[in-house]
C-alpha cells in the first residue's frame, strides 16, 4: 500500500501534517509529531515583529469545539529562524514555515529568516488579529503580491484560506500569482459571551472556532476548490478527530491532511488516524492515496 503524497514538490510519507499554530516553537514538540508519523510541520506563524498576542484567557472550549484568540504570538521573524533551523537538524519530515505579512516588502523581510523551510504557507485567513488574516484575503490584489514576493525565494508557496470573504475569486487570484497550492480552512471567526459576568469570554473578545463543528465547512471548501482547480494540491484542514474525517477531506479532492485541535487528545491520534486510513483502503481495494483523492467528484 503506497501512502506517500506529493505535495506541490514535498515528498510526504503519509498524507497527515499538523496545521500551523498547535506545537508553538517547541522543537520537542515537533520531534515528537515526527515519531508519532506525521509526515510534514507546519510552523507557527512569523511575523516580522514580536508579538505578545491578546490578553488572557486565549483559549476557551465550547460544546462544539475551540475558540482561540491567541493573536499571533510569535518571537518575531528573526527567533523563528533560530527555531527553524535547530528544527531542520533534528527532523527528518519537511517543515513548513507559515508566514504572517501585510505587504509584499515585508513578506520578503519575513521569508528571508525562514529559508531553512521546505515551503511557505501564507497566513491570509487568521480571523482575529487586525492587518492581516482575514482582513487580508478581503484583497486579493494585495494577496497576490505577496504571494508573488513569497515566489521570488524559489520555494513552493501554499496559501491558507478560509470561508471568509470571496475565498474562491481569491484562490483564482493567489495561483495567477503563482501559489503552488492551498491550504484549508482556516478557523472561523467567532465569540463566546459569559452569560454571568455579561461580557465577551475571550481577552481579545473574538476567537477562531476550531474543531469538529467546521469539518462540514472545511469540506465544502476543500471539494469547490478542487472542482474549480483540480490540478492544485490542497490541504484539508479543520476538525479532524478520526480517519472518517481525514479520508471525506481526501474524497472532497485534498492530498494532504492537517490536525491541529485534534491533537489536544495526545499524539497518538496520529496513528490512529493513519491506521484507519490503511484499513480503509485495504477493505476498499485501494492501492495508493492518488486513487481515492477527489474521488467524490468522479462516483
Amino acid at each position: 500500500m503506497d501512502f506517500r503524497v506529493d505535495l506541490a514538490g514535498l515528498r510526504l510519507k503519509n498524507p497527515l501534517i499538523v496545521a500551523s499554530g498547535v506545537l508553538g516553537v517547541s522543537v520537542g514538540l515537533m520531534k515528537r509529531a515526527e515519531d508519532a508519523g506525521i509526515a510534514a510541520i507546519t510552523m507557527k506563524t512569523a511575523t516580522l515583529q514580536a508579538r505578545q498576542g491578546h490578553p488572557n484567557p486565549v483559549v476557551y472550549e465550547v460544546d462544539c469545539g475551540l475558540l482561540n484568540s491567541m493573536g499571533l504570538p510569535n518571537p518575531g521573524a528573526r527567533e523563528m529562524g533560530f527555531i527553524l533551523e535547530e528544527a531542520k537538524r533534528i527532523l527528518s519530515v519537511p517543515i513548513i514555515a507559515s508566514v504572517g505579512a501585510a505587504t509584499p516588502e515585508e513578506s520578503a523581510e519575513v521569508a528571508k529568516y525562514l529559508m531553512k523551510a521546505d515551503a511557505f504557507e501564507l497566513n491570509a485567513s487568521c480571523p482575529h488579529v487586525k492587518g492581516l488574516g482575514a482582513e487580508l484575503i478581503s484583497d486579493p490584489e494585495a494577496m497576490a503580491l505577496i504571494v508573488g514576493s513569497l515566489k521570488n525565494t524559489g520555494l513552493p508557496v501554499l496559501v491558507k484560506l478560509s470561508a471568509h470573504a470571496d475565498w474562491l475569486h481569491v484562490a483564482g487570484r493567489v495561483l495567477d500569482a503563482g501559489a503552488d497550492g492551498f491550504v484549508a480552512i482556516n478557523t472561523l471567526k467567532g465569540m463566546a459571551i459569559d452569560v454571568y459576568a455579561r461580557k465577551p469570554v475571550l481577552g481579545g473578545v473574538y476567537g477562531g472556532l476550531s474543531g469538529p463543528s467546521i469539518h462540514p465547512v472545511a469540506v465544502r471548501v476543500v471539494y469547490e476548490l478542487h472542482r474549480e482547480y483540480p490540478d492544485v494540491p490542497i490541504v484539508g484542514v479543520g476538525g479532524v478527530e478520526k480517519w472518517t474525517d481525514a479520508v471525506e477531506f481526501i474524497l472532497a479532492g485534498a492530498r494532504a491532511v492537517g490536525v491541529a485541535t485534534a491533537l489536544r487528545k495526545g499524539f497518538q491520534v496520529v496513528d490512529e488516524i493513519l491506521r484507519g486510513i490503511a484499513l480503509y483502503m485495504r477493505e476498499n481495494g485501494f492501492s495508493s492515496i492518488d486513487e481515492i483523492v477527489g474521488l467524490a467528484h468522479r462516483c
